[in-house]
């Protein structure tokens, strides 16, 4: 019998409507899929000859378990010049893939009966995960007005809380926190003496605003837990790479977690890391380049349909308001099924969002506009 653990949890509602465009597509059916948050470029050739070179050489057997040290140290000098955070390579772990990384974070700081605050919405996997801990998730509204900056998050805190989940840019609203937001940010977690964990994995795919990491502002050291990886920005999804890093004392039971479960990230994978670190980073800028443009040509059509949806400043998410023509599971399965085109419904990312949907455009500019005629002509 499963245990009552898996009960807490329900299945990601990515994961659940990628399946069911999957299964159309194997009958013959033409999908056009918005729904994983996946880029549809490939790995830059320069990374994957690296990774293929030390496969070749012999980096085949077991990594250090904290990550080889080539990539501690290429990541260690990411975040001290372009985030500003005081850091060296023994405050860095290597996991497969950012959500490892999140997941041992809060198996590690969080209590039976903790509370963690999180935007509402946010990505699908944070709640899961805290509530596998037996902690509880407590959502703080927030503004789509705003870019969906959250609001009243001091009156969340009780004596329970231990913890505050920021994700700029975000999953799956695009929303980027300014310097203000992470400052009110700041300070709550200074005054109430909470962990802040800092999502910077869509960092690199912002558009008119600049990133900036929770862990440089003042008095967050020692409290931000930053979580990047190497999936969005260098097309490295399948390759399984994140990393997480923070003061020792934290540090230290990450640790723990990692080595009793994943052990390491894969070997020569790690060598990746290092020349997408290291190597050229046009390539990273030219997939930004496009997906501000299917960006550009993804709003201005929903908006024309009469969807509600202000352009994203960062990551390659639409969340849209569909409350003219319905509440978003209705309208996700009703574009699956007519329009054949598949986005996620925006409940499965918070209570709050039952009216949106999320778009991924990480496909062709040429597939965006026909979805759109897809989606006008089931509409309209």
């Amino acid at each position: 019998m499963p245990s009552s653990r898996l009960e807490r949890v329900e299945e990601s509602a990515t994961i659940k409507i990628a399946n069911a465009a999957n299964k159309l597509k194997s009958e013959g059916i033409d999908i056009i899929s918005f729904s994983l948050g996946e880029p549809d470029f490939d790995t830059p050739e320069h990374i994957c000859k690296a990774a293929a070179d030390a496969m070749y050489r012999g980096e085949t057997h077991y990594a250090p378990s904290n990550g080889i040290p080539e990539l501690r140290e290429a990541i260690a000098n990411k975040l001290v010049n372009e985030n500003k955070l005081d850091l060296t390579p023994n405050d860095v772990l290597v996991t497969p893939g950012a959500k490892q990384a999140i997941f041992e974070i809060i198996m590690s700081v969080l209590d039976d009966n903790d509370e963690a605050i999180l935007p509402d919405p946010s990505w699908v996997s944070y709640s899961p995960c805290i509530k596998f801990a037996g902690a509880n998730p407590v959502w703080a509204p927030t503004d789509p007005d705003n870019g969906f900056m959250p609001y009243g998050i001091e009156e969340l805190i009780t004596d329970k809380t231990k913890l505050i989940i920021v994700n700029s840019p975000c999953n799956p609203t695009g929303g980027v926190y300014d310097k203000e937001m992470l400052k009110t940010v700041a300070d709550l977690a200074i005054d109430h003496d909470l962990l802040v964990i800092s999502d910077e994995i869509y960092e690199k795919i912002i558009y008119d605003k600049k990133h900036i990491s929770m862990g440089s502002m003042d008095g967050m050291h020692d409290r931000t837990i930053t979580v990047n990886g190497f999936s969005k920005a260098y097309a490295m999804t399948g390759w399984r790479l994140g990393y997480v890093a923070a003061i020792p004392e934290l540090m230290s039971g990450f640790k723990k977690i990692h080595s009793h479960s994943v052990s390491s990230a894969t070997t020569f994978a790690q060598f990746g890391g290092v020349a997408a670190l290291e190597g050229p980073q046009e390539p990273v800028n030219n997939m930004i380049t496009e997906f501000k443009a299917r960006r550009d040509i993804l709003i201005d059509g929903l908006n024309k349909i009469g969807f509600k949806c202000k352009k994203p400043d960062g990551a390659f998410y639409a969340f849209a308001d569909v409350s003219a023509f319905g509440n978003g599971d209705e309208i996700a399965d009703k574009l699956l099924q007519e329009a054949h085109v598949a986005v996620t419904p925006g409940s499965g990312f918070g209570a709050s969002s039952k009216d949106f949907i999320r778009i991924s455009y990480a496909t062709s500019q040429e597939r965006i506009r026909e979805a759109l005629q897809r989606i006008e002509d089931t509409l309209l």
